[in-house]
């Protein structure tokens, strides 16, 4: 398939768009960016503000499907900037299916878009693991722009101008990440000796749900042969991508044990927020046939390590 592919140059955008290439598809690359390094695997770059409907009609041309990964995702600092959050991520969604409404070219077909959704939609539900029956509760604008992104998406669905699988990926985590307000990255920058220490919140016994960008691309590339049961769900289907449960305490120590270096901890105060967050991802493991591969705790640190260590 023709495939768009908007963040492209992002952490789980790149992983995404070589997995694609790699299974065979034509993969475009949307960028706002000016400077987004190359080295992808693309057949076109496109520069454009998703905002701008009308900006995207070049990149959508021609396209079978779409993979829509371009948004802000910083929970907290979604606080701070909420107006940015949901112009970028609710305002450049509805931008892009607006292009595509208009879009030349193409199979015929109804375009398929992938959108790139977030546990964060859930917001701090009691019952765990969770899985895709759960009332979404966000608890910051971030994951309230991504929910309504995702409505959004399945109005348009439903009246059938799109067909549409919306993946709530949990914490992306593995080689080529290097924000280090998350924990991972931020942990092995102190291992190599860029920063004294790492502030941790509490205890450190605080459990997040970790899956590996190479299994998140894999589902992607999975979620491009869902026609059908999008379809057979009212055009829109929602699956959890997660993986492996880990405190911060044991990313830690699964830092400092493959490292073979520190990790001094500075002691934060406790933040009010949900002391565990586990995905149920059975959904996705049977309807489209995807399971973590890559996402054990020490894999994830070893790859992610090994990026930093060759200066990537």
């Amino acid at each position: 398939m023709k495939v768009l592919v908007t963040g492209a140059f992002g952490f789980v955008g790149r992983a995404v768009v070589s997995r694609l290439a790699a299974a065979g598809h034509e993969v475009r690359a949307l960028s706002s960016s000016r400077t987004d390094a190359g080295g992808l695997p693309v057949a076109e770059v496109h520069r454009a503000d998703v905002r701008d409907a009308a900006a995207l009609a070049p990149a959508v041309a021609g396209v079978d499907a779409v993979c829509h990964l371009a948004a802000l995702t910083r929970g907290r600092e979604s606080v701070v900037h909420p107006r940015a959050h949901h112009e970028v991520n609710l305002g450049g969604t509805v931008a892009l299916l607006d292009a595509l409404r208009g879009r030349p070219g193409g199979s015929g077909a109804r375009p398929l878009v992938v959108f790139g959704s977030t546990a964060a939609v859930y917001g701090a539900p009691a019952r765990q693991p969770i899985d895709e029956s759960a009332e979404p509760a966000p608890g910051s604008p971030y994951g309230e722009s991504k929910l309504a992104a995702e409505r959004v998406l399945a109005d348009r669905a439903a009246a059938g101008e799109v067909l549409a699988v919306v993946l709530r990926c949990f914490n992306a985590a593995g080689a080529g990440d290097v924000d280090e307000a998350r924990i991972l990255p931020r942990a092995l920058a102190v291992a190599a000796g860029r920063h004294p220490s790492l502030e941790l919140n509490g205890d450190g016994g605080v459990v997040r749900d970790f899956v590996h960008v190479d299994d998140v691309a894999e589902a992607y590339l999975r979620a491009l042969g869902a026609r059908e049961v999008a379809a057979a769900h009212g055009g829109c289907r929602v699956y959890n991508v997660g993986a492996t449960p880990a405190s911060m305490r044991e990313v830690v120590a699964a830092v400092e044990r493959l490292t073979g270096r520190p990790v001094p901890v500075v002691r934060r105060p406790a933040l009010p927020e949900s002391p565990r967050l586990v995905s149920d991802c059975g959904r996705i493991g049977r309807e489209l046939g995807w399971r973590a591969e890559r996402s054990a705790l020490d894999r994830l640190v070893a790859d992610a390590w090994e990026a930093v260590r060759a200066g990537a």
